[in-house]
């Protein structure tokens, strides 16, 4: 499948890192070195916008190293870049560690998954099918 791209930054196109990754790795397009303080967040541009098709999305996802090692993370855990969306592709991260850290064009700073997806009609009704697990939830499972 070919997404269409404009490519403002001064980085190349996002890729995949093995063969069997999921995920581009999406690098920072800023002009001065961000610094983002323990519990700040920020928006970091890429220089990226992208033609989704219909009946797929982006999803945006944190970089484990990044967020293990650093505490650096995205706001709102998992980005969607829906298909009719023409912006430029801003990550938002935050930095949960207890150091400052360091963004510089050019850095990994999240992957883009593109997922496709359904649309859903709703079926309006007074009951639904009881199921095995009921409304157990929340560790309901195990621990």
């Amino acid at each position: 499948m070919k997404v269409k791209i404009v490519n403002h930054s001064k980085n190349p196109l996002p890729e995949y890192k093995t063969f069997g990754a999921s995920g581009l790795d999406l690098l920072a397009d800023n002009d001065e070195t961000i610094v983002i303080k323990p519990m700040e967040r920020t928006l970091v541009p890429t220089g990226l916008f992208l033609e989704i098709p219909l009946g797929f999305e982006g999803q945006v996802r944190a970089r484990s190293g990044l967020s293990i090692k650093n505490g650096i993370t995205l706001v709102n855990c998992v980005g969607t870049i829906d298909s009719d969306y023409r912006g430029e592709l801003k990550i938002p991260v935050i930095n949960l560690g207890d150091e400052a850290f360091e963004i510089k064009r050019g850095d990994r700073i999240a992957q883009l998954i593109i997922a496709k997806y359904e649309r859903i009609d709703w079926d309006s009704v007074e009951t639904i099918e009881e199921s095995h697990r009921g409304t157990g939830g929340f560790g309901s499972t195990g621990v």
